[in-house]
């Protein structure tokens, strides 16, 4: 029997990019939006506490399922086994080329246009 697979996926939130692992994610009914669903978080050690996966633990904490805008997505791989989820500091703080790929339809506002 073929075991579970198990996805990272790595998204914006607000100034910071989360990385997750789950075991369920698929495209929502929702228009524009990913699900994500079963959350795996470091059970095996409960000798070490990674500080970062008990936020992302606590974000969580509840959440059955968690809808994630298409745009925010930055990445989704199938890996062997999960890993060590966590939260770190998005481009927007930094010096960095990353922007948002822009939506169809969407113009930047670019001032008054009276």
């Amino acid at each position: 029997m073929a075991s579970q697979p198990v996805y990272k996926v790595i998204f914006h939130n607000a100034n910071q990019v989360f990385e997750v692992f789950a075991r369920q994610i698929y495209q929502s009914d929702m228009w524009g939006f990913i699900e994500i669903e079963e959350f795996i978080f470091g059970e095996r050690s409960q000798i070490l506490v990674d500080p970062g996966e008990e936020k992302l633990k606590h974000e969580f904490s509840g959440v059955k399922r968690s809808y994630i805008p298409l745009q925010a997505i930055i990445r989704i791989d199938e890996v062997d086994k999960e890993g060590t989820g966590k939260i770190s500091e998005g481009a927007a703080g930094s010096k960095s080329n990353i922007t948002n790929f822009p939506l169809p339809g969407m113009q930047p506002h670019h001032g008054s246009e009276d």
